[in-house]
C-alpha cells in the first residue's frame, strides 16, 4: 500500500498511493506471499459506517408507521400499506445497487453516493415532520421515504462485501470471520439503541406546540447518517479498492432470456431449454444457472415469511398502541416493543448453535436447513396465532359503536336536578339524572333522518329550544348536552384512540364566555378549556386536578366530565368514563415475540446459510439477492391484503396471515421432501469459465450432506 510509484484511482484520477485508496484488480495477489498480513485498520472505519447507517435506518423505521397515522393521518389501513410499500422498496433496490456497484461504480463510489441520497431522504424526512416549517408534509414524506428506501437498499450488498475486501486471503480468514462477527454486532447494536431510544424523543419530548417530537425522532437518526458518511470518507485513504468487474446478477438475465428466446424460436430440441444459450454463454455459465434456477424454485414459498414477520413495526405496533404500557413509574411506549426482537437474536443465535441444535440432533431432528426452515415457519405461523388471540382479547374490551340503521345519543344532564328527554317519533322517553347521563340507542336510521326531541326540567328554568328538529344520521354517535346556552348537538366519537392517548371531554352546565378551565398536572398547566368549548381533547396518561377535583385518565381511555359552575368556580363535578381504557398489558405481546424471534433463527439465518451453500461458486450473490427479494415480495403481499381489506378486524387478518403460513409451510415440506441438497464439493468443482468466481467469505461448516429433507 506504500508504494511511490502513481497510480489511477478508481475514478481515473493520477495521485499518490500515500493518500489515496488502493485500487487492485484482486486484493488476494499483491500480497499472497506474506504470511502475516497486519489487520487492515479501514474496516474500523466501515463498521462504524454500519453502526451509524443502521441506528439510522431502525430509528428512523421505528416510528414510521405512528407518524404516518398520527401526524400525517392516514388510516391504520393505509398507513401499513406504506409502511410495507417503503420496507419492499427497501429489499428491492439492493438488486440495483449491486448491479450499479459491480458494473459501474464499484463499492467505495457507490456507497459514497448512494449515502449522499440516503442522507438527503432523512433531512427532507425531518424537515417535513415540522409543521412550522410549513413544508406540504404528506407529498414531500414520502419523497424522503423513497429516497431513504434508495439508499438504504442500494448500499445494502455494498458495505459488508466491502469490507470483505479489505482482507488478503487465505491468510487472514481468521481475521475476515472475527470482522463479519463484529459487523454483525455493529448492526444490532445500531437497532437495538435507536430502536429505544426512537420512540422516547418522539414521546417525551414536545416541540413547536405539540405532545411530541417527530422532528427530532427523525432528526437524529439523520444526523447519525451524515456522521456515517463523514467517517466512511476519512477511511478513503486506507482502503483497498476493487475495479467494478461486471454483475453476475446481469450475466444471468441476459442467459435465462436468451435461451428462453431461442427454444421458443428453435425448432431444434434441447435437453434442457437452457441449453439453448451454451453457443453465447458458455456450458458452465449455463451449467450453473440450471443449478441456480433448481434452488429458485425452493425461494417461491418464502415471500410468506416475511409477510408476517415485517408486520412487527406495523401491525403489531399499532396493536401494542391498544395495550397498557405502565410498568410501575416506567411506560412502555408501543413502538418500544420492537427492541425485543434484536435483543433476543443476540441471544438466541448462539442458544441455537450451541444448544438446540445439536439437542436436537441426537434425535435425528431438524439436521438438515430446510427442515429447519419449515419448523422456523411454522413457529411464525404460532406466533402471528398468539397475536390473534391477543388481539381477539383486545376487541372485547373495545366500545359498542352504532351499527348499521343504527345511531347513538349520550344525553349529559350538568344539573342538580333530574330531566326528561324524548323523542316520541321513536317512542324514546328517558330520565336522566343530575350531575348524570344516559345512553339511548335509536334503531331504524336509514341514511340521514329527521327526528323531533323533548327536554323538560323542573331546575333549569326556560330552556332554550326545549323543543328542536335535528337531522341524525346511521352509524354516528352524538353527545346531547343540556345547557344554559340551549341543547346542543355534537357528533360523538368513542372509538379507542389509535394514539392510546386518552381523550376527554369537558361539558359546563352554565358556561361563561370566556372562562376558561385548566387541568394541572401536579403544578404544571396541561390543559386549558374553555368552559363553551364541548370537543374531545388528548392528554397524556395521569391524575389531573380541575378545580379541587381530581381525576384519572389511563390509557385508551375516552372520559366525559360534568361541571356545573358556582360562579367562576368549578361547583359539582361529575367524571364518566364512556370508554374502557387499555387493560390488557403490554407486556403480554412477549410470548408472540420470542416465538417469531425462534422461528427467525430458523427461517431466515439458515435461509441464507441455505442460499449460499446451494450455489455455484459463481451464483452466490445472484441467489443472496434473490433470497433479498424474497422480502420485498413479502412486503408487496401484504400491501396486496391490506388495500384488500378483507376484514374490518385485526384478529382476522392475523388469522389470516396464520392459515396463509401454515399452508405455505406444508407446500415447502413437500418441495423439501423432493429436494436434493448440492454437495459442498460438487460446487467447488463447477467452476465457471466465463465468469470470475467470488471469493467464499466465511469458513461456515458445510451444512450436512443429506439427501433428504
Amino acid at each position: 500500500m506504500g508504494g511511490e510509484s502513481d497510480e489511477k484511482t478508481e475514478n481515473g484520477h493520477v495521485s499518490t498511493a500515500e493518500d489515496k485508496p488502493k485500487v487492485v484488480d484482486d486484493v488476494n495477489t499483491e500480497e499472497a506471499q506474506n504470511e502475516h498480513v497486519p489487520y487492515p485498520k479501514s474496516v474500523f472505519f466501515i463498521i462504524s459506517n454500519e453502526f451509524c447507517e443502521r441506528f439510522s435506518f431502525y430509528g428512523m423505521r421505528t416510528i414510521l408507521s405512528l407518524y404516518l397515522r398520527d401526524i400525517l393521518l392516514f388510516t391504520e389501513s393505509d398507513s401499513t400499506v406504506i409502511y410495507h410499500v417503503f420496507t419492499m422498496f427497501a429489499y428491492f433496490f439492493p438488486l440495483l445497487g449491486a448491479i450499479v456497484s459491480d458494473s459501474w461504480l464499484g463499492k467505495f463510489r457507490t456507497i459514497l453516493y448512494v449515502s449522499m441520497i440516503y442522507a438527503c431522504g432523512n433531512i427532507l424526512l425531518a424537515l417535513s415532520s415540522a409543521t412550522p416549517i410549513g413544508i406540504p408534509q404528506v407529498p414531500f414524506s414520502l419523497i424522503a421515504l423513497l429516497l431513504i428506501a434508495l439508499g438504504t437498499g442500494g448500499i445494502k450488498p455494498c458495505v459488508s462485501a466491502f469490507g470483505g475486501d479489505q482482507f488478503v486471503l487465505p491468510q487472514q480468514q481468521a481475521h475476515l470471520v472475527s470482522f463479519f462477527s463484529i459487523f454483525y454486532f455493529s448492526i444490532n447494536a445500531g437497532s437495538l439503541i435507536s430502536t429505544f431510544l426512537t420512540p422516547v424523543l418522539r414521546e417525551d419530548v414536545h416541540c413547536f406546540d405539540e405532545d411530541s417530537c417527530y422532528p427530532l425522532a427523525f432528526a437524529i437518526p439523520g444526523i447519525l447518517m451524515i456522521v456515517s458518511i463523514i467517517i466512511f470518507f476519512l477511511g478513503m485513504p486506507l482502503y483497498k479498492i476493487r475495479k467494478p468487474e461486471g454483475n453476475v446478477v446481469v450475466q444471468v438475465v441476459k442467459c435465462i432470456w436468451y435461451g428462453a428466446k431461442k427454444n421458443f424460436r428453435s425448432e431444434d430440441k434441447r435437453e434442457h431449454w437452457l441449453d439453448h444459450a451454451e453457443d453465447k454463454f458458455g456450458r458452465t455459465l449455463v451449467e450453473d444457472v440450471k443449478m441456480t434456477l433448481k434452488v429458485l424454485v425452493i425461494f417461491v414459498p418464502l415471500p410468506i415469511f416475511y409477510a408476517l414477520y415485517d408486520q412487527q413495526g406495523s401491525g403489531w405496533t399499532f396493536q401494542a398502541a391498544r395495550m397498557d404500557g405502565r410498568l410501575g413509574s416506567f411506560t412502555i411506549l408501543p413502538d418500544q416493543m420492537q427492541v425485543v426482537n434484536p435483543l433476543l437474536i443476540l441471544v438466541f443465535i448462539p442458544l441455537f448453535n450451541y444448544g438446540v441444535y445439536p439437542f436436537l440432533a441426537k434425535f435425528n431432528l431438524l439436521k438438515t436447513p430446510l427442515q429447519r426452515m419449515v419448523c422456523g415457519g411454522l413457529f411464525t405461523a404460532v406466533a402471528f396465532g398468539v397475536s390473534a388471540v391477543i388481539s381477539l382479547t383486545l376487541e372485547a374490551t373495545y366500545p359498542e359503536l352504532p351499527a348499521e340503521g343504527q345511531c347513538q345519543l349520550r344525553i349529559y344532564n350538568p344539573y342538580k336536578c333530574s330531566a326528561e328527554f324524548a323523542i316520541p317519533d321513536y317512542n324514546v322517553k328517558e330520565t336522566i339524572d343530575q350531575m348524570g347521563y344516559k345512553l339511548v340507542n335509536l334503531d331504524g336510521i336509514s341514511g340521514e333522518q329527521a327526528a323531533v326531541y323533548e327536554v323538560t326540567s323542573t331546575c333549569m328554568g326556560e330552556i332554550k329550544n326545549n323543543t328542536r328538529s335535528i337531522i341524525l344520521a346511521e352509524e354516528t354517535g352524538y353527545v346531547v348536552h343540556l345547557s344554559e346556552l340551549g341543547i346542543l348537538l355534537v357528533e360523538d366519537d368513542i372509538s379507542k384512540p389509535e394514539d392510546g392517548l386518552p381523550r376527554i371531554r369537558t361539558l359546563v352546565g352554565n358556561p361563561v364566555e370566556g372562562l376558561n378551565l385548566t387541568y394541572y398536572d401536579e403544578e404544571e398547566v396541561a390543559l386549558i378549556v374553555p368552559t363553551t368549548n364541548n370537543s374531545l381533547f388528548a392528554i397524556n396518561p395521569g391524575t389531573y386536578k380541575l378545580g379541587n377535583k381530581e381525576f384519572e385518565f389511563n390509557m385508551g381511555g375516552v372520559y366525559t366530565i360534568v361541571i356545573s359552575l358556582d360562579g367562576k368556580d368549578i361547583g359539582t363535578s361529575a367524571s364518566f368514563e364512556i370508554t374502557e381504557p387499555n387493560s390488557v398489558h403490554m407486556l403480554l405481546l412477549l410470548p408472540q415475540y420470542i416465538i417469531i424471534t425462534a422461528g427467525e433463527i430458523m427461517f431466515a439465518i439458515t435461509g441464507l446459510e441455505f442460499s449460499y451453500s446451494q450455489a455455484p461458486v459463481s451464483m452466490k450473490s445472484v441467489l443472496q439477492a434473490c433470497f433479498l427479494l424474497t422480502s420485498a415480495i413479502g412486503n408487496l403481499i401484504i400491501v396486496i391484503i391490506e388495500s384488500a381489506k378483507i376484514f374490518d378486524k385485526q384478529s382476522y387478518d392475523f388469522f389470516l396471515y396464520t392459515g396463509l403460513m401454515v399452508l405455505d409451510m406444508i407446500i415447502l415440506a413437500f418441495m423439501a421432501v423432493r429436494y436434493k441438497y448440492v454437495k459442498k464439493d460438487e460446487n467447488e468443482e463447477n467452476t465457471n469459465d466465463d465468469i470470475k468466481p467470488e471469493k467464499k467469505l466465511s469458513n461456515k461448516p458445510p451444512i450436512e450432506n443429506n439427501d433428504h429433507f
